[in-house]
């Protein structure tokens, strides 16, 4: 049980998913966690899929700045609640996103959420949401966004 535990612990650490979501992915998944990363994130975006619907009020808006002073964007990311919004791993996401779109510019939003993430290309920006989505419990999205550059 001790082993099982560590194993809940780990793959919580990894995903950010639920407790009650870590055990029945690794049950749905013999036991192997690998496996069971793969069934969080297919319950992520089934999650996600559903929450769509619901309407984002609350949110952050975030400032990127370049270190040159030369690019700098402003980034709304939207949540459902101001609980999630004061969130400080909703406010790193949001800083993660705006530090992207100044690396990339993306011609909009659409464009924004099929690119590869800039600090793990493995994953695009609509996979953070759909993560965060999962993580948090609330419909997040990306509202409006505004790149400056000299």
């Amino acid at each position: 049980m001790k082993n099982n535990l560590e194993n809940i612990k780990a793959l919580r650490a990894r995903s950010g998913a639920s407790i009650i979501a870590v055990k029945l992915a690794l049950v749905e998944a013999d036991g192997d966690a690998e496996k069971a990363l793969l069934v969080l994130q297919k319950m992520g975006a089934i999650i996600a899929k559903k929450k769509e619907r619901r309407t984002a009020l609350a949110g952050v808006v975030d400032a990127y700045l370049h270190h040159d002073s030369k690019v700098g964007v402003l980034l709304e990311l939207k949540s459902e609640t101001d609980f999630v919004a004061r969130n400080r791993e909703f406010k790193d996401l949001a800083h993660g996103i705006a530090m992207h779109i100044a690396a990339t510019d993306p011609e909009n939003k659409e464009a924004l959420l099929v690119e590869p993430f800039i600090r793990d290309e493995s994953r695009t920006i609509a996979d953070l949401i759909t993560e965060a989505t999962h993580k948090f419990g609330e419909h997040i999205e990306i509202g409006k966004f505004i790149r400056y550059e000299i």
